[in-house]
């Protein structure tokens, strides 16, 4: 499970180093992909093959379907992190998430988000309000 907000920073080769709490379950490699709201994802190789089976099912029958299928598995890179728990992040990843120095690390429940740092700060900022009130109907049987 990955939980926590990690602040790190990007060195000028494009390196991002995970957090300690996170390197070993991501040890064994990872899939990095294009995420929601201009972040990245990182998926476990195993969580990713279930998430891109259920796309390519979905996409036999659904434009739609078809069209996440070929994002998704476009934008995707395996990486394995090296011996000081870094990832080398491509130009297109950093430019699709503005990710420039400072970076923020999200652990969410069974994937790891990267935001630019201010990026992050400003949706928190931004939607603390709504969780706070906690009144959106999709939260009825959460909360």
């Amino acid at each position: 499970m990955f939980l926590g907000t990690h602040l790190h920073k990007l060195d000028d080769k494009g390196r991002l180093t995970l957090p300690a709490k996170f390197r070993e379950q991501l040890a064994g490699g990872m899939m990095v992909t294009r995420g929601q709201d201009h972040s990245l994802a990182i998926y476990l190789p195993e969580d990713f093959v279930e998430r891109a089976k259920r796309a390519a099912a979905a996409s036999k029958v659904d434009e739609k379907a078809r069209m996440y299928q070929r994002h998704l598995n476009s934008s995707t890179e395996e990486m394995v992190p090296d011996a000081q728990g870094r990832i080398t992040l491509s130009s297109k990843h950093r430019t699709y998430a503005g990710l420039t120095k400072e970076c923020a690390v999200i652990g969410n429940y069974d994937y790891v988000e990267i935001w630019d740092a201010q990026a992050w700060e400003q949706y928190e900022s931004q939607h603390e309000e709504s969780f706070s009130r906690a009144d959106n109907p999709s939260l009825e049987n959460i909360l």
